[in-house]
């Protein structure tokens, strides 16, 4: 069976078009000090896309499914230049495309403005927005134009019209939750606010295709746009709380017929003897697994925190039987398993492999194949990206403009050198002021490995600044094995025998010491646990095995991840 190519989260930018202005080389180039901000990288997605494409190109794969989050931010513009890269990899190369709608793609009914600061040449920069009412700030000047809004469901569903949602001449079959009908007026469904006094009739863009013979792609819309209480203005963004934390939470909550649906499937699927690939945005188990509590316990309610499904959620998926699910939206590289109350996927068992994005480290995404009862996976790492240093001299110039720091983004020598060094720009400036205690981001900042060692009783009196083991810790905590990789060995050796030391001693409760001692607990939490990169799960028992013979943890009802 053909296998297939997994990506997530692309944001694809399209660099060289200003919308409300016209097109031309670098004009539409996003500030390095917004790219610092954010957990995504925006100009670098015009190489990287390409190149992931060229990429399963010269594989010889020809289906791909899209985890989401093709877009930016889902602008009329970026969703055309998106789109219209998609088409010519179609009519080039023979490329087939199956997407999931992520919450950058669209927004509730009638969708959402969006502004952003594009670079001028002399490294100022200028307001782009489709929001008249919106001020310019610290930018020169302001551009207002329709080109930057943001469509709703009809919008964008019909701008993807050819990557799945709707039934195409080519498809050995095609449904949706509601039916064979794949009209949009006949694929809607009623939510309401929770005190059930605003009720909104909202699309739901899920579908069940079979591309070729004996393989059923299962494309769910995780997204929920739920009304507020009271919300009059069905136009208005802020009439609707969408999934961006809640996820799968709220598709058990308010969606309960897409469970319905799905175990329908799986039964059918097993039943006429056809391969089973599901897909959404967003995972349907927590990714963050034994590590959840020490999460909880040293940095509070964090994204991922935040962002997890709970138990109840992990269980109702589990049940409908689909087996394996794929998922994009938080950028990591990822693997995590559910054993229910029975034994094997169709009883009660679940895997959420997570795919890296190319906007993110580490980037990459993933292969499917069915291959003698098990779904092999393996995952490609993309370090290099053509162009991927278009935005560099843009940088510069901004940087001498405005004396900000991280010039060494400039000069990254590929694109996984840049992510890199993103990722240790934002564990500096994001995580450590945004997610840790005070006193501990301070200390991180000036403490080394062999004071730590000392406190531990540990041998090493290596110099190493204890932000380095920080920088590392976030690219285990995103990439798993993929990260093993790039850092480099003896620095592993040494974080594995500092977690030893502190773990080997009782630490009074509260204090400094068990703090550290809890922080490197989930370092090694990420170094192993289930497989991440290349593995194998048996489509029978759901056990995940890598290449090299590790097994997945087993255990009751709990969620293991790697």
């Amino acid at each position: 069976m053909q296998p297939v190519a997994v990506i997530a989260d692309p944001h694809y930018h399209d660099v060289n078009h200003r919308p409300g202005v016209g097109r031309g080389e670098g004009v539409a180039l996003r500030t390095l000090a917004d790219t610092v901000e954010s957990t995504r990288v925006f100009n670098e997605s015009f190489a990287a896309l390409p190149a992931l494409l060229d990429d399963i190109v010269a594989r010889g794969i020809r289906l791909v499914a899209v985890l989401g989050d093709l877009t930016d931010d889902g602008q009329a513009a970026t969703m055309r230049a998106a789109v219209a890269l998609l088409d010519r990899y179609r009519e080039r190369h023979g490329l087939r495309f199956f997407a999931t709608p992520g919450n950058h793609d669209l927004y509730a009914i009638h969708g959402r403005h969006q502004s952003k600061r594009f670079l001028d040449p002399d490294g100022g920069h200028t307001l782009v927005t489709s929001d008249p009412a919106a001020a310019k700030g610290a930018s020169r000047g302001r551009v207002v134009t329709p080109e930057m809004y943001c469509g709703g469901y009809e919008a964008a569903l019909t701008a993807m019209a050819g990557l799945g949602f709707f039934r195409r001449p080519e498809h050995l079959h095609w449904e949706s939750p509601f039916g064979r009908d794949d009209a949009l007026a006949a694929r809607s469904f009623a939510i309401r606010s929770p005190d059930g006094s605003t009720v909104r009739r909202m699309i739901d863009a899920s579908y069940l295709v079979e591309p070729v013979p004996g393989l059923w792609l299962l494309s769910i819309d995780a997204n929920v746009f739920e009304p507020r209480d009271g919300a009059a203005d069905p136009a208005a963004e802020a009439s609707y709380v969408d999934s961006t934390d809640a996820g799968w939470n709220a598709v058990v909550r308010l969606k309960p017929f897409l469970l319905d649906w799905m175990a329908d499937v799986a039964a059918r699927a097993r039943a006429g003897g056809r391969r089973l690939l599901a897909f959404s945005h967003y995972p349907c188990l927590d990714l963050l697994g034994p590590a959840h509590a020490d999460e909880v316990a040293l940095f509070g309610e964090t994204g991922l925190v935040r962002r997890a499904p709970t138990a109840a959620t992990a269980g109702a998926v589990a049940a409908t039987g689909i087996g394996v699910h794929f998922s994009g939206h938080l950028h990591v590289n990822e693997t995590a398993l559910w054993r229910g109350g029975g034994r094997g996927l169709v009883n009660g068992g679940l895997v959420n492999v997570a795919v890296p994005s190319t906007v993110a480290f580490p980037p990459g995404y993933k292969i499917v194949a069915f291959e003698d009862g098990a779904l092999d996976v393996r995952t490609v790492l993309l370090d290099r990206a053509p162009g991927h240093d278009l935005a560099f001299a843009a940088y510069r110039a901004e940087l001498a403009r405005t004396g900000g720091g991280h010039a060494s983004l400039a000069a990254a020598e590929s694109l996984g050198a840049f992510l890199g060094r993103h990722l240790a720009a934002l564990a500096a400036d994001r995580y450590l002021p945004r997610e840790w205690p005070g006193e501990m981001a301070a200390r991180a900042r000036c403490l080394c490995l062999g004071e730590l060692a000392r406190v531990a009783g540990a041998a090493d009196v290596t110099p190493l600044p204890f932000l380095t083991l920080v920088e590392d810790w976030y690219r285990l905590r995103k990439g798993r094995e993929l990260a093993l990789a790039v850092i480099p060995g003896d620095r592993l050796g040494r974080y594995r025998a500092l977690a030893a030391a502190f773990a080997a001693r009782r630490w009074p409760e509260g204090g400094t010491e068990a703090w550290v001692a809890g922080f490197l607990r989930m370092l090694v939490s990420y170094m192993d646990g289930a497989p991440s990169g290349d593995f194998r799960v048996d489509l029978g028992t759901g056990e995940v095995t890598a290449r090299g013979g590790h097994a997945c943890p087993e255990g009751g009802a709990v969620v293991f991840t790697g």
